[in-house]
């Protein structure tokens, strides 16, 4: 007979009571004691948490009565004028107050932290994470930063939503400036394994995206994206009403305080894809921006003169030496008749740097490929590199290490994408035997290999300027070192190749469009072993020979009507003494006078 419980399903309270764990007998004494136990130690422990805090807060209190009092009213007032929106007063206590009292209270050490400061301000966490932007560019700039400040000032980003704040468009630039510093300096630092302690070597294998390139494009690119800036931008260009551009910008892109930071990001895109060695897709960037004299950049000189020096370097990189040598002259004449009024600006000795490197960039460039170009800016040139100009004009070795030093000294510090592997210690030790090759050393080495390409380039060209036609046979004879005349063929269509290049034209829109020209003012032909040689000389512009006049001229002039007149010095005798002196004196001589003229006088 079958089992009546074979296929009998047990019901859930007959599952419960099988689980369920036996009682244990009530105690109300003990079960009351251990309350009672309980409660004690909690109070105990909340006590002692509010003893800690009550001694932080005092600790806090007594570091806080060490700022000194100017600070403490500086801001507090620069809060007020954040909270109010009140533009103009931001402006002048960001570019003034800050730095005058920077230099006089803090110039060798850091300004308090923030967490320090924070009830001064009623700890309001958007003007202290504003507040730690300037800490952390401070100990960039004039100290040196720990592992600690390098971490904490890549996490400081902030804002899930808008922000209702209007803040200066100098200190947007600058934030997002400073933020590609610290991130090319934070890879420079990470990137050389030797001479760092344990501590940071921990510290680097457990936090390897803090300032990783994937993050630092990430933060930016969702700047243009929420921005939709270069929707906007492409609006204006194709000239849409500011309400249909309105539209476009979005939630965030119609805020000015997004907008702005929109544009920034646009140009701190060129500058980290320059660093990263990617000069197309730098340009490609830079597609909806306008560059021409009334563009939005050029209200901040840094903006204007950075923006131009790395789109100069990204033309290099493509070989593009007309472009750059453009790029370059351009901004360096806008610096010119601007210089007057940025001498007293906190940031008038780094534009001054970076301009400096534009006029060797430019010494480099007009010697691979040499034609018109602003004669103002190149007498500056050749004041500042006539030595280095004479040795690259006339080639060979020396030249070569000359391009290098030149190269080293003026172009960007490319970083290496990749960061040794901190995390994994075989592999670190692998990386510190076999360590890859500098990223700037690498671009050096491409730079130098078109240079290579070119050699003697120069010389030849010197040469075929002395003639109208000449044979290959008696440039050999002027040629230095053992040279056959295959070679001066040779080294002639390299020189022909040398002189085409691929240039931007006046009609195109984007910094990547252009089309093939001719850079030398020179042509030749080859028939045989005869060299036919014909100048093509360009006509020289006097409309800009006039105006560079004209604004020399009228600066002399406003030099001398600003200039006080001479004071005249009074006589030290009186009127008869002197008379009576010059009857006993000699007649002095007076204008030259023909001798017939004076027999008639006396």
């Amino acid at each position: 007979m079958a089992d009546p419980t074979a296929f009998y399903e047990p019901t859930e309270d007959e599952l419960l009571s099988s689980l369920a764990v036996p009682v244990q007998s009530y105690n109300p004494e003990s079960d009351a004691d251990e309350y009672r136990r309980l409660q004690e130690l909690e109070q105990h422990a909340y006590a002692q948490q509010q003893l800690m805090v009550a001694e932080q807060e005092q600790e806090q209190l007594q570091a806080l009565e060490q700022v000194p009092e100017d600070v403490k009213r500086f801001l507090v007032l620069f809060h007020q004028a954040i909270l109010e929106n009140d533009l103009p007063t931001i402006t002048n206590m960001y570019e003034s107050g800050w730095n005058k009292l920077t230099q006089a209270h803090y110039s060798q050490n850091e300004w308090p932290e923030a967490e320090l400061i924070s009830p001064l301000v009623g700890n309001d966490q958007v003007f202290l994470t504003l507040y730690r932007e300037l800490y952390f560019r401070h100990v960039y700039a004039k100290l040196q930063p720990t592992i600690d400040d390098r971490f904490q000032s890549y996490e400081n980003i902030y804002s899930d939503g808008p922000v209702p704040l209007d803040l200066p468009i100098q200190w947007l630039w600058d934030m997002l400036d400073e933020f590609v510093y610290q991130f090319s300096n934070f890879s420079t630092w990470r990137a050389n394994p030797k001479n760092k302690n344990e501590e940071e070597l921990e510290a680097l294998a457990e936090a390897q995206n803090i300032w990783s390139s994937y993050s630092v494009l990430n933060v930016l690119y969702s700047l243009v994206q929420k921005s939709q800036i270069n929707e906007q931008l492409r609006a204006e260009k194709q000239g849409k009403t500011p309400e249909e551009v309105q539209e476009l910008a979005g939630e965030y892109g119609s805020k000015p305080l997004y907008r702005n930071l929109g544009y920034f990001s646009l140009i701190c895109l060129l500058r980290v894809h320059v660093l990263l060695g990617d000069p197309t897709l730098a340009l490609q960037t830079m597609e909806n921006v306008d560059l021409s004299g009334g563009a939005f950049l050029t209200r901040i000189t840094a903006c204007h003169v950075t923006t131009y020096y790395h789109v100069g370097c990204a033309y290099m990189a493509l070989g593009r030496w007309p472009d750059a040598i453009k790029t370059f002259i351009s901004v360096l004449i806008f610096f010119i008749r601007m210089k007057q009024y940025h001498t007293r600006s906190y940031q008038y000795g780094s534009i001054t740097k970076q301009c400096e490197r534009m006029y060797a960039l430019l010494a480099i460039c007009t010697t691979l490929s040499p034609g018109p170009s602003d004669e103002s800016i190149m007498s500056i040139v050749k004041e500042h590199y006539a030595d280095q100009l004479s040795v690259l004009q006339r080639g060979g070795d020396e030249a070569l290490e000359t391009f290098k030093d030149l190269f080293l000294s003026a172009s960007p510090k490319y970083l290496n994408v990749n960061p040794p592997p901190y995390e994994d210690p075989s592999a670190l030790e692998s990386y510190l035997a076999n360590p890859p090759i500098d990223a700037t050393q690498r671009h050096l080495d491409l730079f130098l290999s078109d240079v290579v390409a070119v050699r003697g380039v120069s010389n030849i060209r010197n040469l075929l300027k002395l003639y109208t036609s000449i044979d290959a046979s008696k440039l050999v004879t002027f040629s230095e070192g053992e040279t056959e005349e295959e070679e001066i063929l040779q080294q002639l269509m390299v020189l022909k190749a040398a002189s085409r290049t691929y240039a931007k034209g006046q009609q195109q829109d984007t910094l990547l469009d252009g089309e093939r020209i001719v850079t030398n003012n020179l042509d030749f032909t080859i028939d045989g072993s005869m060299v036919h040689v014909e100048e093509t000389t360009s006509h020289r512009r006097y409309a800009g020979f006039f105006i560079r006049n004209a604004e020399h001229a009228q600066r002399v002039f406003n030099t001398i009507k600003s200039s006080p007149l001479p004071i005249q010095r009074k006589p030290t005798t009186s009127v008869t003494q002197t008379t009576t002196d010059n009857k006993n004196e000699p007649k002095k001589s007076g204008a030259w006078q023909p001798k017939r003229a004076r027999v008639a006088a006396q």
